[in-house]
C-alpha cells in the first residue's frame, strides 16, 4: 500500500552533500566501530535514517529537524536515505539493513512486519531507554498497539492512518434522501437506490490491488473473526473454508447487482479518485490521506464518510476500524541508540508537530496535534482510529507482503466478476501452499 508514503527517491546529508555516505566517520555499517561514540564525545559520528518517502514536504521537515539536532549534538551528523516507497517495503529496507552503512533508526509497520525484524535481529528492545529518556510518556498507552512484543517495546510512533472508510458525496446523498448505512442491508438498500437513480453507487481504482484489499479485507475480518483473519495471514489455516467463503459472497453481490464501476480492476487509485471528486460515483472507499487530496484537487466537493456498516452474522468486532500505526525502529546493531532516542525526543516535541501538521501530517503524540489546525475530517478519522474497540492489520502492512500479494489478487478476481468465492479461495491456497513447506 504505497498512496500514504508518496514515492520519491532520494537521498539527503542534512547539512551536507545528497548521498555523501563515504565520509571518514564511516568505518564500515551501523553497528561498527567508526560509530561506536556517543552523545558529549569529540569523535564525529553519523546517525543514518531511513524511510520510504513521505513526500517533498514532509522531507523538508525532516531536514529540518535533523539540522535542528546536529546543532545540538555538535559531534552527530544525521543522514537521511528517502526511497521509493514501495521499493522500501520490498527490497529497499532488507538491503540497507544487511548492507554497509545500515541505517541506525528506520521507518516500519507495527504489527507482523515489526515482528520480523525483532525475529531476523533489527530492532532494538526500547522499553527502558523510552522510561529514561521520558520519550516513552510523550504517547497514548493505545498509541503502541503492534509494537510491543512479549511484553518490550521495539517502536517509537509517529503516525496512523485509517487505510480504509467508504467516503461518500454528502450533495449526492441529500439530493436522494440518503442517510449513512449503518447496517449492510441499508448499504445494499441505498446502493440499488443509487443505481436506480442511475447514479453509480461506488467507484474504485483496483489496478494496484492494495485499495480493496484493504476494504474487503475490513469485510472479511468482520465475517469471519479477528483470530481467523490473523490467521489465515500466517498460514495456519487455509482460506477456503465455509466463512470466508460467506465473506467473499457480500463482495460478490457487489459485483452482481452492479454497483461497481465496471473499470473497478482496470485503473488506478487516483483514478478511482477523480472518478468520485468529479461526481460520477456517490461513494468511494479509500483511506484517511483522501482528505488532504480531496481538498487540493475538488474543494467544492462536501465530503463525508461511515466506517464499514455492521453485518449481522459476523463473527468479528462490529466496531473496528482497519488501519495502521507506523514508527521508527533502531536497528539493535547501531551503536547509536541514546542519539537515536534524543532525535526520536525532538521529533516528536510539540515545536516539531507544529511543523509536521504544516506539512499534512497528522502527529500522534498526546500534545503534537493542533485541533484548529487540522481539517475537521482528518480529526474525525484520527479519533475514530484512536477510539478503536478493535484496530485491524491491513493484509500488505501487517502480514507478509507475499501472502497480502495473493490475497489482494483473489479479491480482486472475486470483486471484479472473474471467479467465483469457492474458485478464488481454491486458487489462493495453492498459490500459497509452497510458503508453508
Amino acid at each position: 500500500m504505497g498512496k500514504w508514503i508518496m514515492g520519491l527517491a532520494a537521498t539527503v546529508l542534512a547539512g551536507g552533500i545528497a548521498g555523501c555516505s563515504g565520509n571518514s566517520d564511516n568505518g564500515g555499517n551501523a553497528g561498527s566501530a567508526g560509530n561506536e561514540a556517543a552523545s558529549g564525545k569529540d569523535k564525529s559520528v553519523t546517525l543514518r535514517i531511513a524511510m520510504g518517502s513521505p513526500g517533498e514536504g514532509l522531507i523538508k521537515v525532516w531536514e529540518d529537524i535533523g539540522k535542528q539536532f546536529e546543532s545540538q549534538h555538535g559531534n552527530v551528523k544525521v543522514e537521511f536515505n528517502f526511497q521509493d516507497d514501495d521499493t522500501y517495503q520490498t527490497i529497499g529496507l532488507p538491503n540497507l539493513l544487511s548492507g554497509k552503512n545500515a541505517p541506525d533508526l528506520y521507518f516500519e509497520w507495527a504489527g507482523e512486519r515489526l515482528k520480523t525484524k525483532v525475529k531476523d535481529g533489527f530492532a532494538a528492545d526500547l522499553t527502558e531507554k523510552l522510561k529514561s529518556s521520558g520519550l516513552g510518556d510523550m504517547f497514548e498507552e493505545g498509541t503502541y498497539n503492534g509494537m510491543v512484543i512479549d511484553g518490550k517495546t521495539y517502536m517509537i510512533p509517529t503516525a496512523g492512518d485509517v487505510t480504509n472508510v467508504m467516503f461518500y458525496n454528502k450533495k449526492i446523498f441529500a439530493d436522494q434522501g440518503l442517510q449513512p448505512p449503518t447496517t449492510w442491508d441499508e448499504f445494499l438498500a441505498l446502493c440499488e437506490k443509487l443505481k436506480t437513480a442511475n447514479i453509480t453507487p461506488i467507484a474504485a481504482g483496483n489496478k494496484d490491488l492494495w485499495p480493496a484489499g484493504n476494504w474487503i479485507a475490513h469485510l472479511l475480518s468482520r465475517v469471519v473473526g479477528e483470530q481467523a483473519y490473523s490467521e489465515v495471514l500466517q498460514l495456519k489455516q487455509p482460506f477456503n473454508s465455509p466463512d470466508f467463503v460467506t465473506a467473499y459472497g457480500y463482495v460478490k453481490q457487489l459485483w452482481d447487482k452492479g454497483y461497481l464501476n465496471d473499470s473497478v480492476n482496470a485503473i488506478a487509485d487516483n483514478e478511482g479518485d477523480m472518478l468520485f471528486f468529479n461526481g460520477k460515483a456517490a461513494m468511494h472507499p479509500i483511506g484517511s490521506w483522501l482528505v488532504p487530496t480531496a481538498v487540493e484537487e475538488a474543494p467544492e466537493l462536501e465530503l463525508g464518510y461511515f466506517n464499514l456498516p455492521s453485518i449481522a452474522s459476523g463473527k468479528g468486532d462490529q466496531n473496528s476500524v482497519i488501519g495502521v500505526l507506523n514508527g521508527m525502529v533502531v536497528n539493535k546493531n547501531s551503536k547509536l541508540l541514546d542519539e537515536a532516542i534524543a532525535f526520536m525526543k525532538l521529533y516528536s516535541s510539540d515545536e516539531s508537530s507544529k511543523k509536521l501538521t504544516a506539512a499534512g501530517a497528522v502527529p500522534i503524540t498526546k500534545t503534537g496535534i493542533d485541533k484548529t489546525a487540522m481539517h475537521p475530517l482528518s480529526l474525525s478519522l484520527n479519533e475514530l482510529m484512536q477510539n478503536a474497540p478493535t484496530l485491524i492489520s491491513p493484509p500488505d502492512t501487517g502480514y507478509a507482503i507475499e501472502i497480502a500479494n495473493a490475497l489482494n489478487m483473489a479479491t480482486s478476481q472475486v470483486l471484479g466478476g472473474v471467479k467465483t468465492p469457492e474458485a478464488a479461495l481454491e486458487e489462493l491456497d495453492k498459490t500459497l501452499a509452497p510458503l508453508k513447506k
